[in-house]
Formats: C-alpha cells, sequence, structure tokens
C-alpha cells in the first residue's frame, strides 16, 4: 500500500461558543482542537488505516502535545514534525456569525510552523513515501512552497502519484509567485479535489462541462468536485458520478473537506471503484460537520459504515 505525505500547518483551535463577528469582546471559549487543513487530512487517511506521514513544526508546548498525542494515536507518522523548544504552536481563534461564516483571528506565520525548514527527518520521508497531497496554501508561503514543490517533484520522478486540493482563502490569491506555483502542481497532479468555484481558478470562462474536459486533457486522470451541501462529484476517464449530501444535523463544518479528502484518497489509493470511494468520502465529509472541533469528526471505516447504514435506513 502506498505510503502518503504531506506537508504543511499543525495548530490548535479555539471555539467561541457564541456567535457574532469577530473578537471586539470576551468571549466563552471552547478547546484547544487539534487543528491544521494537513493534519486534519492525515488524521483521516490515518483512521482509516491508510500509511502516512506529516512534515511540520510545533513548539515545545501543551498545544503541540494535543495535536502529536492525537496524530500518533490514530496511525500517522509524525517523525517529521519538529518540536521547536522556547517556540509556541500555531492557533486560530474561531467566532461563527450568525450566517454560519467564520471570522478567524489566527497566530501561525510567527508560530514555530512559520520557520519550517527540511530537516533530516523530513527528508528522509519524502524518500519513503510514494504519493504527496498538496495543500494550495502550502504554496502561498516561499520556504513553505519551495519544500513542497521539492517533495512533488522527487516523487513524482520515481513513479509516485500527487493529490491537489486548492483549499484557497481569496485573500491569499494574490500572494508573489502563487499562480506559477498552483499551475506547476497541477502539470504534476494525479487527483485534483477542488471545492465549489475552485474548478475555474485555472480555465477561466468555461462551465463546468468545458473546465472538466480542459482538465482532463492536461492529464489529470480524476476530478472531484466537493460542493458541501449539494454533494459531490467525480470525472474519470469519460466516467461522471454524483453523490448527494447526506442528512446530518451540521455542529461545526470546519475540517469537512479535509476529511473527505482523506477518506477519497484512502480508497482512491486502495483501488476501490469510483462510486465507492466517492460514497464514503461523502460520509466522512458528512459526519465531521456533527462534531465540534476540526479534527473531531475524523472516522474510521466502522463509524462510516454505521453512518451509510443509519442513512439507508
Amino acid at each position: 500500500m502506498k505510503k502518503v505525505l504531506t506537508i504543511g500547518e499543525i495548530l490548535v483551535e479555539i471555539v467561541a461558543t457564541t456567535r457574532g463577528n469577530g473578537f471586539l469582546e470576551a468571549q466563552p471559549l471552547v478547546g484547544p482542537f487539534p487543528s491544521g487543513a494537513p493534519a486534519i487530512f492525515v488524521d483521516q487517511l490515518g483512521k482509516l488505516g491508510t500509511p502516512c506521514a506529516i512534515v511540520s513544526r510545533v513548539g515545545e508546548d501543551d498545544f503541540a502535545h494535543v495535536n502529536l498525542d492525537r496524530l500518533r494515536a490514530d496511525g500517522v507518522d509524525i517523525s517529521g514534525i519538529e518540536v521547536a523548544a522556547g517556540e509556541n504552536t500555531g492557533s486560530a481563534f474561531v467566532r461563527y456569525r450568525e450566517d454560519g461564516s467564520r471570522a478567524f483571528v489566527f497566530n501561525i506565520r510567527h508560530s514555530a510552523f512559520g520557520k519550517l525548514r527540511p530537516t533530516t527527518a523530513s527528508e528522509a520521508l519524502i524518500d519513503s513515501c510514494d504519493h504527496l497531497h498538496v495543500m494550495g496554501t502550502a504554496l502561498s508561503a516561499e520556504g513553505l512552497g519551495a519544500m513542497v514543490m521539492e517533495a512533488a517533484r522527487r516523487i513524482k520522478a520515481r513513479g509516485g502519484t500527487i493529490s491537489f486540493d486548492p483549499n484557497l482563502r481569496p485573500e491569499i490569491l494574490g500572494a508573489p509567485g502563487l499562480r506559477a506555483a498552483l499551475e506547476d502542481v497541477l502539470s504534476m497532479t494525479d487527483l485534483f479535489l477542488p471545492s465549489g468555484e475552485e474548478l475555474f481558478l485555472f480555465t477561466a470562462g468555461f462551465d463546468e462541462a468545458e473546465a472538466i474536459a480542459a482538465l482532463q486533457a492536461r492529464g489529470i486522470r480524476s476530478i472531484v468536485v466537493k460542493r458541501g451541501a449539494d454533494g459531490a462529484s467525480l470525472f474519470e476517464r469519460g466516467l461522471r458520478e454524483d453523490v448527494a449530501a447526506l442528512s446530518v444535523e451540521e455542529v461545526d463544518p470546519t475540517g469537512a473537506g479535509d476529511c473527505f479528502g482523506g477518506a477519497f484518497l484512502s480508497f482512491w489509493l486502495a483501488g476501490a471503484a469510483p462510486a465507492e470511494a466517492l460514497r464514503y468520502a461523502n460520509a466522512a465529509g458528512a459526519r465531521a460537520v456533527t462534531r465540534l472541533g476540526p479534527m473531531e469528526g475524523t472516522s474510521t471505516r466502522a463509524e462510516l459504515d454505521a453512518l451509510l447504514a443509519q442513512q439507508r435506513g
């Protein structure tokens, strides 16, 4: 079975229990929850039994242990996570607005993760893994982006595969060099996992069918469009599979897309039928929103089977 590597941020998330616009006054809080899009993604892989690892950097503090203990317990190889003495692990304070959108206060750039650089352990992991999962946000930081691109080239050169989730916030789209880096990764991508309008980042002016055809013409084997409450669609070698969203009570949507992607990749790498991979990924995303905390909703196969059986009932 292929071993999956991802490179990116690990942080804790602390959530306001009231709704409103930001943190301009004191709020009751809950957390810390283990978080970071790459960490959520790789935790979901680990829970499904797919060999996986993450390269990151954390401080020597309680927030680091919240993450390290969870990832280790869920089967993730954490040998590539550098623990930096005297530094702090990243954090994000989150408050939901009344319309369901989120206001964030981030401390990532100046945390231990902001000084991530190649290490002996990270280099060894790149050499031992067969698949790289790339998050678009990782390409917006110069040093981190260079690490990701180097790993992608090395893994691809020896016959490995690449999955790519743009995962881009609008405010970072203008980052210097980001557009060129996105195009470079896309040229190596085997599995593309855009959310909604991200599909058109690389095919401006096309409708969905034309955008899919243009991306497939570039050599992308599988494209999965995540549509949130409208389900998801898979496009692969002339095949289209659609799946409707499951009926669940939403508590916290943060991390649902990462759980979806991790579950889909797990089944995709195992050679599952496209419809099966999409069905389980859809269940993973749905189950994720029923738990408070971004990594609290990652799922085992048994938990996904139980949710799917409940929905059929």
